[in-house]
């Protein structure tokens, strides 16, 4: 094997350590010994690969964005074309997808934001672009916007066991989300003039 191809194993194996120590005991809980200890590689080798635990976080979110970005491009590949808001059917595909993830995006993006709120910066402009491409496509920016915030929060509420649902019940919400004929906006007639009673 390669040290590349090494490496990248190694990367993989922390990572996937750090979703589960995240899991089990939070992000107190996420130390390069413990880290060590979960993923079978030497304290040296992790800080060979992530040098900080900010380094750690950071991978974190860069390997949920990466796996949530490829869910969007598969369903936009598979489904754009049927869809008159593909962006926006994309994303709120996505957000249906990481309530199945086994390593939630929540547990990453919460122990960035309890130490290190400045990751999630490059998620802010991520979002700021993602608005854009849902303005530009929407005939009703603000039915558009109030779809993709119900699919963000019943995700949310969902990964942090909030959302107190059966999964047929957020199943069916995230089948209504994406359907976008029960949302066509209603078209307003002009108003015309009253005439003045003679």
């Amino acid at each position: 094997m390669d040290n590349q191809t090494r490496s990248e194993t190694t990367r993989k194996k922390a990572i996937e350590a750090a979703f589960t120590i995240l899991a089990r005991e939070g992000v107190g809980g996420l130390t390069f010994d413990s880290l060590s200890r979960e993923s079978g590689v030497s304290k040296g080798g992790l800080l060979h690969q992530f040098r900080t635990k900010h380094g750690v976080l950071t991978a974190l979110l860069d390997y949920q964005r990466q796996q949530f970005e490829q869910i969007r491009l598969d369903y936009l590949a598979k489904d754009a074309g049927k869809k008159a808001e593909p962006n926006l059917a994309a994303h709120i595909a996505v957000y249906r997808e990481s309530i199945k993830q086994p390593h939630s995006v929540a547990r990453a993006v919460l122990a960035a934001l309890v130490e290190s709120p400045e990751l999630l910066d490059d998620s802010k402009a991520a979002d700021a672009d993602r608005m854009k491409a849902l303005q530009r496509e929407s005939g009703d920016l603000e039915l558009s916007l109030l779809r993709y915030f119900a699919a963000s929060g019943i995700a949310f509420n969902s990964l942090l066991g909030l959302a107190p649902l059966p999964q047929t019940m957020i199943n069916r919400l995230f089948d209504r989300l994406l359907d976008e004929d029960s949302w066509q906006t209603q078209k307003q007639q002009p108003k015309t003039p009253k005439r003045a009673a003679r």
